[in-house]
């Protein structure tokens, strides 16, 4: 007989008005939507003891949730013929450019479609074996919704390289986003450390508690009167550090639901933010060498939407 496992969540004045399906798939950050999606319709959910079917349903202060999830299938995770836009490749190194709305690697429901399916049907057995099954050749990630570019290792000697020039901070990583409010200066830097929010298990906050050193630097690159066009380059790498820091100093990615307002007009479908330049030393070679994309389409027509007006 299959086991299952059933969690209980209480819902904080920071959680209501949200989407009961984007609760729990934050709450359960190792599950994907569209599975929570499907046990929500099987009657998997129930909010005050109630049976809760509908997966828009908005959760208030004080709901206690409950979902009983499934024992997971045994873990097969196959090739996939997607294709990859792929901007540099050797023996030691593929350099791909994610779009945006793709998981960087399998979680528990959703095994299929994510840029680790692909690359492994690129590359065959010819990835690093690191992390494991679920995220071979993996060195970084970036959210689902960000686009951009991700390198990936085909060998444990190129890992272990370019993990090593991810703790020592001397990736070059640059973003630009889209955030909320006028600067008041060109250029700045945030030095905040990052955890869980301590009030709000569904985010990371700056906090104290529990957390690591965080800086982003940023500057300036367009205004558009309530709007800004930045810049903004990790010198650590945390979980949303970009989005996180921005909010913290008032200025918001536009499209971010988890933290900016809830109410989004200019831009529904998810943060606007785009890994574009990514420079790392080669394994082998010793060289050093920076790769960079334009923005996706969809992000450049929020930009021209706000120049013509």
């Amino acid at each position: 007989m299959n086991q299952q496992e059933r969690y209980t969540f209480f819902i904080d004045k920071e959680t209501q008005s949200t989407r009961i399906d984007l609760v729990l798939s934050l709450l359960l950050s190792e599950t994907s939507r569209s599975f929570i999606q499907k046990l929500i319709e099987g009657g998997r959910l129930t909010i005050n003891g109630q049976l809760c079917t509908s997966k828009k349903y908005k959760v208030s202060e004080g709901d206690v949730v409950e979902i009983t999830v499934p024992e997971p299938e045994k873990l097969v995770i196959e090739e996939e013929n997607i294709p990859l836009d792929i901007v540099y490749e050797d023996d030691d190194v593929l350099v791909v450019n994610k779009p945006r709305g793709m998981v960087v690697h399998p979680a528990v429901g959703n095994y299929t479609g994510t840029l680790v399916n692909a690359v492994m049907y690129h590359c065959k057995d010819r990835l690093s074996s690191i992390n494991g099954v679920i995220r071979p050749g993996i060195v970084h990630r970036i959210d689902k919704d960000t686009s951009g570019l991700l390198m990936i290792a085909k060998n444990n000697k190129a890992h272990e390289s370019l993990s090593r020039q991810l703790a020592a901070h001397t990736i070059t990583r640059k973003y630009t986003a889209l955030v909320y409010n006028n600067f008041s200066e060109e250029e700045g830097t945030v030095d905040a450390p990052l955890g869980r929010d301590p009030k709000n298990r569904l985010r990371r906050a700056v906090t104290r508690e529990n957390s690591k050193r965080a800086v982003t630097h940023w500057r300036v690159l367009e205004r558009f009167g309530k709007y800004t066009l930045i810049e903004a380059q990790l010198e650590t790498g945390r979980t949303h550090q970009i989005r996180v820091h921005m909010a913290y100093i008032n200025h918001p990615l536009v499209g971010d639901m988890l933290y900016g307002p809830k109410k989004q007009t200019l831009f529904q479908d998810g943060q606007l933010l785009h890994a574009g330049v990514l420079g790392f030393v080669h394994p082998s070679t010793g060289e050093y060498m920076e790769f960079s994309r334009p923005l996706p389409e969809e992000f450049q027509q929020v930009i021209e939407r706000l120049r013509r007006s």
